[in-house]
C-alpha cells in the first residue's frame, strides 16, 4: 500500500484489509473522527495514523494475521491504560480480533484522552 497524507490513502488501506479487517477498519476509523472530527490522517510505514496538526501522531493499527493492533503513542498516560504492553514504556496497544465486540465507549475514551496529548512525532 502507497504511503500518503490525508483521508484517500487511508480508506484505500482500509479498503484492503482482508477479510473481517476491512470492516473492523471502517468502524474503527468512523469511531476515531466521530471522536475527534479535526483529526489528521496518513498511511506511513503501511499502517494508517491519526493525529493533530501541530501535535504529531497519537494513533495508528496494523493488521496481523489473527487480529488488528491498535498503537496508543501515548498509551501509557492513558486511564485505564491500554491492555497491551510495548517495547516502548510510553506505547500501549489493543487487539481486534475476529468476531469480537469492542467498547465503544472505552476506545472513544481512549481516543479522546490521546489526541489531547503531545503526539509521536517521527
Amino acid at each position: 500500500m502507497a504511503k500518503g497524507d490525508g483521508d484517500a490513502p487511508v480508506q484505500a488501506y482500509i479498503a484492503a484489509m482482508p477479510s473481517w479487517k476491512s470492516e473492523a477498519g471502517r468502524r474503527l476509523d468512523a469511531l476515531i473522527v466521530r471522536t475527534v472530527p479535526d483529526v489528521q490522517k496518513a498511511v506511513k510505514w503501511n499502517s494508517p495514523f491519526y493525529g493533530i496538526e501541530g501535535q504529531g501522531w497519537f494513533l495508528s493499527f496494523h493488521c496481523f494475521a489473527k487480529y488488528i493492533k491498535v498503537a496508543f503513542f501515548r498509551g501509557a498516560s492513558l486511564n485505564p491504560v491500554p491492555p497491551v504492553d510495548s517495547k516502548d514504556k510510553n506505547t500501549r496497544y489493543f487487539h481486534i480480533y475476529e468476531n469480537e465486540q469492542i467498547d465503544e465507549e472505552q476506545v472513544a475514551n481512549w481516543i479522546r484522552q490521546a489526541a489531547a496529548l503531545p503526539g509521536w512525532i517521527p
